[in-house]
C-alpha cells in the first residue's frame, strides 16, 4: 500500500481545536497538505484557519459534534465538496473526565463514551466512501496507552480507549480481506502535555495531572504525520508509555502494585477544583485555544518514538547492534582460545 505525500493530500483533522490536533493541523499545512480542521468550538477553529492562513497554508473550518452523526457525515462530506477529495482522516476527538466510577453519574458515562469512542466510529464511518472514493488513504485514530490499560480515576476514559481498539482491528481486518487500500493507524500518546487537564470534569476535588513523564504534542502530531505517509498499524508516542504497556502484559501484579502505590496521589495537582467548574463535558471551553499545557517539563523527545517513525535508522542501529555483538562474540572465541593454547603451553613446559 501506497499513501500519497502530505502535499498531495486533503487532510480532515478532527479534534483540531488545541493540543494534539491544533498542532497537527498546523504540521499538517506547513508540509504543503490541504486542511480542514473541525471541533465544537467555532472561535477556535477560526483562529486555527487565521494562523494556517497567515503561514500560507490552505485550511476550512467545518464546526462539529463528533457524537452527532449528521454533523460528522456533513463535515465529510464538506471536506471532499471543498476540495474534491478526503486521503487522510485524523480523528482525536475526545474528552476527559477524573472520577472514581461510583462518583460517575450515567449521564456522564455516557457523554464520554458518545464522543470519545462513538465518535471515533463515527468519523471512520463517513470517512470511507470518500477514502474508497480516492482510491484509498489512511484512516488515523488518536487513542491511548490507556487502549491497552487502565488507570485509577478514568474508568470511562479508559473504557472509551480500549473500545477505540477493539473496533479498529476488527475494522483493519475488515479492509485488508476486501484488498482495500486504506491503512489504519491506532496512534497511543503516553501522559501528553495540553491543555485537556484544564477542560476535563473532575471529582477528585483538584485539578487532574497525568503520570510522569509528560510529553509534548508535537511528538504525538509527529507520529499522525508519519502515519499519513506510511501506512503503520499503530505507533505508541513516549517510550514511557510502552514500557508501562509491556509491564501490564509481563507483570500485571507488578504494574497494579505501582498503580495503589503512585496512581492515586500522582494524579493530584495542588490546584483545587470542584466539580462545578467550567468544563468541555457537554460544551467548548473556547478560551483555551493552547497547544501545550501547563507542564513546563514535559518531554520534547521521545527515542522510542523516534525511531518508529525512521525505520532505516532503526534498521541501521539493529545492524549495529548485531555488528557489536559478533564483534564481541568473536572476541569472546579468540580470548578463549588464547587461553586454551596458553593452557597447553603451561603442560607442556611442566611436563
Amino acid at each position: 500500500m501506497k499513501l500519497k505525500p502530505l502535499d498531495q493530500q486533503v487532510v480532515v483533522v478532527v479534534g483540531a481545536s488545541s493540543g494534539i490536533g491544533r498542532e497537527a493541523a498546523l504540521r499538517f499545512a506547513r508540509r504543503g497538505a490541504k486542511v480542514v480542521v473541525s471541533a465544537r468550538g467555532e472561535t477556535a477553529l477560526e483562529t486555527l484557519v487565521e494562523e494556517i492562513r497567515g503561514e500560507g497554508g490552505e485550511a476550512t473550518a467545518v464546526p462539529a459534534d463528533v457524537a452527532e452523526w449528521e454533523q460528522v457525515r456533513e463535515l465529510a462530506d464538506r471536506a471532499a465538496e471543498q476540495y474534491g477529495r478526503i486521503d487522510t482522516w485524523a480523528h482525536l476527538a475526545g474528552v476527559g473526565l477524573w472520577a472514581r466510577f461510583e462518583d460517575t453519574t450515567p449521564e456522564e458515562w455516557s457523554r464520554v463514551i458518545d464522543v470519545t469512542l462513538k465518535g471515533q466510529g463515527y468519523g471512520a464511518r463517513a470517512a470511507l466512501p470518500h477514502l474508497r472514493r480516492a482510491g484509498g488513504g489512511a484512516l488515523i485514530h488518536v487513542s491511548s496507552v490507556e487502549s491497552q490499560l487502565s488507570l485509577p480515576y478514568q474508568c470511562a476514559y479508559a473504557a472509551a480507549k480500549h473500545g477505540i481498539n477493539g473496533f479498529l482491528k476488527s475494522l483493519r481486518l475488515e479492509l485488508q480481506h476486501e484488498g482495500v487500500p486504506i491503512s489504519v493507524t491506532e496512534i497511543m500518546p503516553s501522559s501528553i502535555n495540553t491543555p485537556i487537564f484544564n477542560k476535563a470534569r473532575t471529582r477528585i476535588g483538584t485539578k487532574p495531572k497525568a503520570l510522569p513523564p509528560l510529553y509534548q504534542p508535537s511528538i504525538a502530531a509527529d507520529a499522525i504525520l508519519y502515519a499519513a505517509e506510511h501506512p503503520v498499524r499503530e505507533i505508541v508516542v513516549g517510550g514511557a508509555g510502552r514500557m508501562f504497556q509491556l509491564l501490564h502484559i509481563l507483570a500485571p501484579r507488578v504494574a497494579d502494585a505501582y498503580l495503589l502505590a503512585a496512581g492515586f496521589r500522582m494524579q493530584h495537582t495542588p490546584d483545587v477544583k470542584p466539580d462545578t467548574a467550567p468544563t468541555n463535558l457537554y460544551e467548548p471551553l473556547e478560551e483555551d485555544q493552547r497547544v501545550e499545557g501547563d507542564f513546563p517539563n514535559a518531554r520534547s523527545t521521545s527515542a522510542y518514538t523516534w525511531l518508529k517513525t525512521h525505520p532505516t535508522a532503526r534498521q541501521a542501529l539493529g545492524v549495529a547492534a548485531l555488528g557489536a555483538a559478533a564483534l564481541l562474540a568473536a572476541r569472546a572465541v579468540q580470548q578463549r582460545r588464547s587461553a586454551a593454547a596458553d593452557a597447553q603451553d603451561d603442560e607442556a613446559t611442566n611436563g
